[in-house]
């Protein structure tokens, strides 16, 4: 059951980048990364104010992960993600988010001590070997920002907000299971901070005439922000959060590179986008990194195989 959540996350999860695809027609990404957070966390905050009020009280300690939380997971990822997102295709921005595992065992090995071992190794290499296909295959907007020979400045930027993205759920992880605070509430400040940041930022660099929305846009631009909350912010990043009490921020991730099947399929319905068959061949690459990870994880213990689960649910 638990697994499926997992499936079920990601499948949801990947819309966003399609719904995202459609929003930045109507606004930069900067000033959609601000009005989106915002959102989410007037929701996600007036939730807690109303069902849970214990929630919204902070020790002196939580405020400084949680502000390294907001910028670095909320302020500077999604930024990146949609600049990328605005010259490349939904399907591959969501497969270059499969560089997570990557950035997840170096960083787990920092501050988790969990080891590499070789079958984890293994598992890394096959899966770095599916990525280059796809990096190395360019398309549309994002040959006129080639920052490399086979690379573009686009896909370096969602290679960022991957990066930012696993370190914040690192700090995330930290403080659900040691600061004892909520997802929901980690995830309503976060959501807030990243927002003010996101929003200074927009009053620098966007047009505000009035506002960044762009004339005539503002009901298809609502109705994006409003689907993204929804599905991203309210439901996802919880279920996520509440995941990583299961998982390793490292699983998780490679599970992620289900998403781009996904997102082809998102994307084909919602933009009309072809499945590139490169990133389905690639995908299965990957995949099969992530079983040998998986793998190795059982046997290290940093994950709980299902029987464990269900003999810990039941004695609990």
């Amino acid at each position: 059951m638990q697994i499926f959540l997992v499936v079920l996350m990601y499948g949801m999860w990947s819309s966003v980048f399609s719904l995202g695809k459609l929003a930045l027609e109507s606004s930069p990404p900067i000033f959609l990364t601000a009005f989106r957070m915002l959102f989410a966390a007037v929701l996600l905050i007036g939730y807690l104010a109303i069902r849970h009020k214990q929630g919204l009280k902070l020790k002196k300690s939580q405020i400084v992960p949680l502000l390294l939380f907001s910028f670095l997971s909320i302020y500077l990822t999604n930024i990146l993600e949609f600049w990328g997102l605005k010259h490349l295709s939904a399907a591959k921005t969501c497969f270059i988010y499969g560089l997570s595992p990557f950035f997840a065992v170096l960083l787990s090995y920092f501050h988790f001590k969990e080891k590499i071992n070789v079958r984890k190794f293994i598992g890394l290499v096959i899966g770095f070997i599916g990525f280059i296909p796809v990096v190395m295959s360019q398309m549309g907007s994002e040959s006129l920002h080639t920052a490399f020979s086979v690379i573009s400045w686009p896909e370096i930027a969602v290679m960022g907000a991957a990066f930012f993205s696993i370190y914040g759920w690192i700090i995330l992880r930290i403080l659900v299971k040691k600061q004892t605070l909520s997802p929901i509430t980690v995830n309503g400040y976060g959501m807030l901070f990243g927002g003010f940041f996101a929003l200074i930022h927009s009053f620098v660099a966007d047009p505000w005439m009035p506002t960044p929305i762009a004339a005539g846009h503002y009901m298809p631009f609502f109705q994006g922000v409003f689907l993204m909350a929804l599905v991203s912010n309210i439901i996802c990043y919880n279920l996520y959060g509440y995941m990583l009490k299961r998982y390793t921020a490292t699983f998780l991730s490679f599970m992620g590179l289900l998403s781009p099947v996904f997102a082809s399929i998102n994307s084909y319905f919602i933009l009309g986008e072809k499945p590139s068959m490169t990133i389905l061949v690639s995908t299965l690459i990957v995949s099969l990194g992530l079983f040998i990870v998986y793998q190795a994880e059982l046997k290290q213990g940093y994950i709980l195989s299902p029987s464990k689960e269900e003999k810990k649910t039941v004695s609990t």
